[in-house]
C-alpha cells in the first residue's frame, strides 16, 4: 500500500478535517479550531521530518540525535499537558526511566540490529507511549489529589509522613495509567493491526517476522510504562513532581 501526496490526498485529508469541525461543532466539543490548528501543524512537522528522515536513516549519529529531540518533545509535551511547571527534569527522569531500559533491553539483546533505520521507529514508539503514560498519570494522580485534599491532612494529622500522606489519595488511581496499553496488548490482532505489525509487512517482511516485532514493541511499551508510571508516583509523593498550586498545598 502506498499513498501518494496527490491531489486525491488533499482532499481526503481536507474532507477529514472539516469532519472533526462539524462534529464538534455539532456535539459542542470545543475541539474544532484546536483540530483544524493541530492538523496544520501535523501536516507541516511531517513535511518537515521525512527530509530530515531521510538523512538520518543513513547515519547513526544522526539517528541518536533525532531520537533525543523526540525526547525532548516528548517531555516539553507531557510537562505542559499535567502542568507541572518548573517541576519538568523530574519529568525528564521519569519518562527517561521507561525509554532507557526498554531499549537497552531491545538492543543489547540482538533482538533489533541497532543501526539508525531501527532505532528512530522503535525509539519513537517507545518515547511517544512513554509520553501518554506519564501524562494519563498526571492527569489522573493531580486531580485525586486536589479532591481529596482532606485525606491529606488528615494523615498528616496522624503523623505520617508528607509521602505516606499523599500515597495514600494517589495509590488506588495508579494503575488507572497503564490500563490502556494493557488492553491493546490483550487485544492485539483481534481488535487492532498496531502499526509495527503493518509497517514491517508494508516493508515486505513475512508474517511472523511482523508479529515478532510487533510483540516486541508491545512489551516494551507495556514495561517501560509501568516503569514511567511508578517512577513519577514516587517523585509526586516525594513532592519533586507536583504543579505549582499543589506544591503549596502539600506543605510539609
Amino acid at each position: 500500500m502506498t499513498i501518494n501526496p496527490s491531489w486525491q490526498f488533499l482532499v481526503a485529508f481536507l474532507a477529514l478535517v472539516a469532519l472533526t469541525m462539524v462534529i464538534s461543532r455539532v456535539g459542542r466539543l470545543g475541539i474544532g479550531r484546536a483540530s483544524a490548528v493541530a492538523s496544520v501543524r501535523a501536516m507541516i512537522q511531517l513535511a518537515v521530518v521525512s527530509l530530515i528522515l531521510v538523512y538520518a536513516l543513513q547515519h547513526l549519529w544522526a539517528a541518536v540525535g533525532f531520537t533525543l529531540l523526540m525526547f525532548a518533545v516528548a517531555v516539553g509535551t507531557t510537562a505542559g499537558r499535567t502542568g507541572v511547571g518548573r517541576a519538568w527534569p523530574w519529568t525528564a527522569v521519569a519518562v527517561a526511566s521507561g525509554i532507557v531500559p526498554v531499549l537497552v533491553i531491545v538492543f543489547c539483546s540482538g533482538a533489533s540490529p541497532f543501526n539508525a533505520a531501527a532505532l528512530i521507529p522503535i525509539a519513537g514508539i517507545i518515547i511517544g507511549n512513554m509520553m501518554n503514560g506519564h501524562t494519563l498519570a498526571g492527569r489522573r494522580l493531580f486531580p485525586a489529589l486536589r479532591e481529596d485534599i482532606g485525606t491529606f491532612e488528615a494523615a498528616l494529622s496522624l503523623g505520617l509522613p508528607r509521602a505516606d500522606a499523599i500515597r495514600m489519595v494517589t495509590q488506588g488511581s495508579v494503575a488507572e495509567a497503564v490500563i490502556p496499553s494493557v488492553d491493546s496488548t490483550r487485544t492485539v490482532g483481534l481488535v487492532t493491526l498496531p502499526g509495527a505489525f503493518v509497517g514491517v509487512l508494508l516493508g515486505g517482511g513475512s508474517a511472523v517476522q511482523a508479529g515478532a516485532a510487533q510483540l516486541l514493541v508491545l512489551m516494551g511499551i507495556l514495561a517501560g510504562q509501568a516503569v514511567t508510571v511508578v517512577v513519577a508516583h514516587k517523585l509526586i509523593c516525594r513532592g519533586l513532581l507536583l504543579p505549582p498550586d499543589l506544591k503549596e498545598k502539600l506543605h510539609e
